[in-house]
């Protein structure tokens, strides 16, 4: 008799939201989605420490021996999520979503410049960008940025921020500028500082 997960997977898309590689081979979700929380919780798994120390070593090679210890870091971290990305993508079968720095949220410039880059690594390890999912905060300027990224052929999967905007309205906005239909709500919401003391209700929403 099938399990509940296998029942579930009959009737909707099952996407694991980890970065536990682990997790993710265990219960064989079709996609999945992580970001920066997940990917830190991740890394300090005794099984991940030599994608780790890679990662590290290959950041310090790139910036050089003179650079700054968060330039390094930045540098790493971005690197660390598509490591990650490029595991997870061995084992579902179809897209993972890798997520933008939160703190770039409200700067539609900065989000367009890392999302291009973020799709440059996969592609510069052999993934296809119909693979990957660049995920955005659903800020004015993340809207922005997702409608430049998808014009080039960057898919974009938008994370609610209710800040000050009605959520039907916002949906309203987006479903009109990308004219995509809203497909379901990933359960689960989490609070992440953003601009000095302003917090932003995070709700992940896919679109197809």
């Amino acid at each position: 008799m099938a399990n509940l997960l296998d029942q579930l997977k009959e009737m909707t898309v099952v996407v694991a939201d980890t970065g536990d590689i682990a997790a993710i081979e265990q219960f064989t979700p079709r996609d999945a989605t992580t970001n920066p929380s997940l990917i830190t919780a991740a890394a300090q798994m005794p099984q991940y420490q030599g994608i780790v120390d890679d990662t590290l070593k290959g950041a310090r090679e790139t910036v050089g021996a003179g650079a700054a210890a968060s330039e390094v870091v930045t540098l790493a971290f971005d690197r660390l999520a598509v490591s990650f990305g490029l595991k997870i993508l061995d084992i579902v079968p179809q897209r993972v979503s890798t997520e933008v720095d939160a703190r770039l949220s409200f700067d539609t410039d900065a989000t367009i410049a890392k999302g291009r880059d973020l799709i440059a690594q996969y592609e510069a390890a052999g993934v296809s960008r119909e693979r990957i999912l660049i995920k955005i905060a659903a800020t004015w300027e993340g809207i922005q940025a997702a409608k430049v990224l998808e014009e080039e052929g960057i898919h974009t999967n938008l994370t609610w921020s209710l800040v000050f905007t009605k959520p039907l309205l916002v949906l309203k906005m987006v479903s009109s500028l990308f004219h995509l239909s809203l497909v379901v709500f990933l359960i689960g919401t989490r609070k992440i500082p953003v601009k000095n003391h302003t917090n932003l209700t995070k709700i992940q929403v896919l679109f197809l």
